[in-house]
C-alpha cells in the first residue's frame, strides 16, 4: 500500500513538473514574441502613443495579464518579465478596458507626451478653454479619440454649463441663448440631449448630418462603442453597433425630443459683444449664447493632393458603399487605416481591380487586423501595393503616379483608373480654434496626471489579516474553557453539542468555510478572461481572493475545533494552510523581481540609444565602425541572455568572459585603425562593459523570476488539491451523516 501510494505520489510530480516546463517555455517564447515586437515598434515608430495610452506602475503590476487579453486593439499591450509593457502605443484608442480590468489598479489611460506637441488645446478639468470663459471644447479635438469618452465628455459639460446658469440666471435679452453647441457628432448630440434634460435653452449647428464623422463611415462598418449611457435614452448595451444602427438611435432620440437640430450650417468665426455675450457666426446667420460648445471633431476639410485633375466627378475623399463599386480600376491614396480600410473593401467587391499609393516605404500605426488584412491581400494579388508613389495628375481614364524603387531613378507609371479615393487625412480646424481664442502653446496645456508608484498594498494586506486574526482571537476567548480541553475532556463540556464538528455551530462554520473557499476559487476564471460573465470587477475579486483565503483558514480551524486530526478533513486544513501561506509569499516577491528586471531593461535601452548615438558620431568617417561595434556587441549581449540550467549558467559566465575579453581586443583595434582616439575608445569599452553586465543582470532576474513562476504555478496545484480534499471531506461527511 505504501509502494502503491508512493508511485502514485512519485508519477503525479513528475507529470506537474513536466507540465511546468512546458508551461515556462511557452511562457519564455511569448516573452522573446513580445520583446521582439516591442522593437519592431520602435523600428517603425508605433511605439509612441498618437494620443492615449496606457502607463503602467510596474511597482503594483502581478503580471496576470488581464490587460493585454482585455484590450480590443491587438498588440498595444505585452507582458514583458512578468509584467505588463507598452508595445504599439500608437494602436491605443483609449478604450480604458485595460485599466478596468486590472485588479491590482496598476494602469491609467492618460494622453501621452504633450510637452512638445501643438495640437492639444489648453483646457480646464471642465474642458473650458483657458483664457475664455464660458468656451468649452468638446471630443475628438480634445485629444479622446473614443466615442463613448465623447458622449461621456458632452454631457459632463452640459450638466457644468446648467451648474453655472442656476447660480446665475439670465439677466440679458430673451434672444441670448444659454448654449449654443457647434457639431452633431457624438459629443455635440451627447451635449444637446443633456442639454435637453435639463432644460437649457440651446441650438446645435452641424455643417453637414447627425452624427458627424459616424455619419460618414463606409457603409455596416462596424463601430466599437463599449456599453455607455445616452442622455434621455438610456444604455447604450452593446459594445459594437454597425454605423447605420448607431445614426438610427441619434435620429430617433433628436426626433423624439424635438432637438433644436440645424444641419446644413458651416461654422464660421466666434466673437464676443459688450455684454460679454457669445456671438457664433455661421453661413446662415448669426446666434448669442452665454456658452459655447464647439465639438468639431480633428478631422475637419479632408486634405488634398493639389494635383491636376483632382476636381474630376471620380475623385472622392471618402467611401461610403464599397458594393456599390464593381469590375472597377480603383486608385486608393494614403496610408492610414481609413485608406486601408477602405482598399480591403473596395477589393472584395467582383471584378474590382484596386490601387494603394502611398508615399512612405512602409506603413505605420496601423491597427492589426488593418495591417493584417492588407498582408494577405496584397499576398493573393487582390491589392496592389505601389509604395513610395506620389500622384501626379488625374485624367478621365488614367491616373499618372511617379514610384521610387529602392534608390533608383523615379519612373512614372500610367494606370488605367475608373475611380480615385483620397484618404491621405484632413485638415484639423486649428485655425478656426485659434481664432475663436483657443491655444494651442503646449506651455499653456495643463499635464496630465503623472502616475506616482504606490507600491504593492502590502500594509493593507497585513491590516485585513491582523483584523481577522483579532476576531479569531476574541471568538477563542469567549469559548477558550471549551478549546483548551484536550479532546477526550470536550464531551463533557457543556457548549459540546454546539461546537463539534457536527454540531449547529462548528457545521455553520464549515457551510460558511466552503462557501468562502468557493468564491475564493471564483477569481481564477474571472481571472483567466473567460469568466468575465461573473459579476464584478476584477479589482474587487482580486482584493476578495486575498481576504477569503484567510478567513476560510481561520473558518475551518474552528469548525475543526481548533483540534484538526488525521483525517481527510485535517488534511485539507493543513493544505489550506499551505496555500495561504504560498499565495501570501508569492504575492510578495513577484511584485519585487520583475519590476527588478523591467528596470534592467529600462538600462539596457539607454545604452543602445548611447551606442546607437556614438555609433551614428564614429560612422560620420564613412568606415562603417559605429554598425560594427554595434554588431558585436548585439551578439555579446545575445550570448548572455537565454542560457538555463545552473551548470550552463556557469559555464556561460566563463565563456562569456572569454567572449567579452575577445569583442573588446578586436573593437579596440578596429577603433585603432580608423582612427580613434585614446578617450572614444576608452570610451567605448567601458559601454561594452557595461553592455555586458546588465545583460548578465537581465538574465539573472529572469531566471529568478522563473523560480517564482514555478512558485505560483505550485500555489495552483495545492488549490487543486485542496479543493478536491474538501469535495472528499464533504462526501465523507454527507455519508456518515445517515449513521447518526
Amino acid at each position: 500500500m505504501t509502494l502503491s501510494i508512493s508511485l502514485v505520489l512519485l508519477t503525479g510530480f513528475l507529470a506537474l513538473a513536466l507540465l511546468h516546463q512546458f508551461h515556462r517555455l511557452a511562457d519564455l517564447r511569448n516573452m522573446q514574441r513580445d520583446m521582439s515586437e516591442r522593437v519592431e515598434a520602435k523600428k517603425r515608430g508605433s511605439d509612441k502613443a498618437q494620443l492615449q495610452y496606457p502607463q503602467i506602475d510596474l511597482s503594483r503590476c502581478l503580471g496576470c495579464g488581464t490587460c493585454v487579453r482585455a484590450c480590443p486593439e491587438e498588440g498595444v499591450l505585452g507582458l514583458i518579465h512578468g509584467q505588463a509593457a507598452v508595445l504599439h502605443g500608437a494602436r491605443c484608442m483609449g478604450h480604458g478596458l485595460c485599466a478596468k480590468e486590472c485588479p491590482v489598479e496598476a494602469i491609467v489611460v492618460t494622453l501621452g507626451d504633450i510637452q512638445d506637441r501643438k495640437d492639444i488645446p489648453a483646457l480646464t478639468g471642465e474642458f473650458e478653454v483657458v483664457g475664455v470663459s464660458g468656451l468649452f471644447l468638446c471630443g475628438e479635438v480634445t485629444g479622446h479619440a473614443l466615442i463613448r469618452t465623447a458622449i461621456a465628455h458632452g454631457k459632463t459639460i452640459a450638466d457644468e454649463i446648467a451648474g453655472r446658469i442656476s447660480s446665475h440666471p439670465q439677466n440679458g435679452s430673451g434672444d441670448v441663448l444659454d448654449l449654443c453647441i457647434v457639431g452633431a457628432g457624438p459629443a455635440g448630440f451627447s451635449c444637446s440631449l443633456q442639454a435637453k434634460a435639463r432644460g437649457l435653452r440651446f441650438v446645435t449647428l452641424e455643417q453637414e448630418t447627425l452624427g458627424g464623422t459616424v455619419a460618414k463611415y463606409p457603409r455596416r462598418k462596424l463601430v466599437m462603442m463599449q456599453p455607455v449611457e445616452l442622455p434621455l435614452y438610456g444604455m447604450l448595451k452593446r459594445a459594437i453597433f454597425e454605423k447605420e444602427d448607431l445614426v438610427a438611435i441619434w435620429e430617433e432620440a433628436a426626433r423624439r425630443h424635438r432637438l433644436p437640430l440645424k444641419t446644413g450650417v458651416e461654422f464660421k468665426e466666434l466673437e464676443k459683444d459688450p455684454a460679454g455675450h457669445f456671438i457664433v457666426k455661421t453661413t446662415q446667420g448669426q446666434h448669442r449664447a452665454r456658452f459655447v460648445v464647439l465639438a468639431l471633431g480633428r478631422r475637419g476639410s479632408p486634405r488634398k493632393l493639389g494635383v491636376p485633375g483632382e476636381e474630376l466627378p471620380k475623385v472622392a475623399y471618402n467611401l461610403i458603399d464599397a458594393e456599390s463599386y464593381r469590375g472597377r480600376h480603383i486608385l486608393v491614396v494614403g496610408g492610414g487605416d481609413s485608406a486601408i480600410e477602405a482598399a480591403l473593401a473596395l477589393s472584395q467587391q467582383p471584378d474590382n481591380c484596386v490601387s494603394l499609393s502611398y508615399r512612405q516605404a512602409g506603413f505605420f500605426r496601423l491597427k492589426a487586423r488593418n495591417e493584417k488584412g492588407l498582408k494577405e491581400a496584397a499576398e493573393k494579388g487582390r491589392i496592389d501595393l505601389i509604395l513610395e508613389s506620389q500622384v501626379l495628375d488625374i485624367t478621365p481614364e488614367h491616373v499618372r503616379v511617379q514610384v521610387k524603387s529602392n534608390g533608383s531613378p523615379a519612373e512614372e507609371w500610367t494606370l488605367p483608373n475608373d475611380d480615385v479615393f483620397v484618404m491621405a487625412g484632413g485638415i484639423p480646424p486649428f485655425a478656426l480654434l485659434e481664432k475663436a481664442g483657443v491655444s494651442f502653446d503646449p506651455a499653456k496645456v495643463p499635464p496630465p496626471p503623472r502616475m506616482v508608484e504606490r507600491g504593492t498594498d502590502v500594509a493593507k494586506g497585513i491590516i485585513a489579516t491582523l483584523l481577522c486574526v483579532a476576531a479569531a482571537w476574541l471568538w477563542y476567548a469567549l469559548f477558550k474553557s471549551y478549546y483548551a480541553l484536550p479532546e477526550a475532556q470536550r464531551v463533557a463540556h457543556a457548549m459540546h453539542d454546539l461546537l463539534r464538528a457536527s454540531g449547529p455551530i462548528g457545521l455553520a462554520f464549515g457551510i460558511l468555510a466552503t462557501s468562502v473557499i468557493l468564491t475564493n476559487l471564483l477569481y481564477l476564471p474571472r481571472r483567466a478572461f473567460l469568466g468575465s460573465w461573473i459579476p464584478g470587477s476584477l479589482r474587487a475579486w482580486m482584493t476578495c481572493h486575498l481576504a477569503t483565503g484567510i478567513v476560510a483558514f481561520l473558518l475551518v480551524l474552528f469548525h475543526a475545533g481548533m483540534m484538526p486530526r488525521g483525517t481527510v478533513g485535517g488534511y485539507a486544513f493543513y493544505t489550506l494552510g499551505v496555500l495561504a501561506i504560498t499565495g501570501a509569499i508569492g504575492r510578495y516577491f513577484y511584485t519585487f523581481v520583475p519590476r527588478a528586471a523591467n528596470g534592467q531593461e529600462t538600462a539596457m535601452e539607454k545604452l543602445r540609444n548611447e551606442l546607437a548615438a556614438l555609433s551614428a558620431e564614429w560612422d560620420r568617417r564613412g568606415r562603417g565602425f559605429g554598425e560594427q561595434a554595434q554588431q558585436e556587441i548585439r551578439k555579446l549581449v545575445e550570448s548572455a541572455t537565454w542560457g538555463r540550467g545552473f551548470f550552463r549558467r556557469v559555464f556561460s559566465l566563463l565563456r562569456d568572459q572569454r567572449l567579452l575579453r575577445a569583442t573588446l581586443r578586436r573593437l579596440r583595434e578596429r577603433g585603432k585603425r580608423d582612427g580613434l582616439s585614446t578617450d572614444q575608445i576608452r570610451e567605448l569599452s567601458s559601454l561594452v562593459v557595461r553592455a555586458h553586465r546588465t545583460a548578465l543582470g537581465i538574465a539573472y532576474y529572469e531566471h529568478l523570476r522563473g523560480l517564482l513562476g514555478s512558485w505560483r504555478y505550485l500555489h495552483r496545484w495545492v488549490a487543486l488539491v485542496m479543493a478536491l480534499l474538501v469535495v472528499v471531506h464533504i462526501m465523507t461527511a454527507l455519508h456518515y451523516a445517515n449513521l447518526f
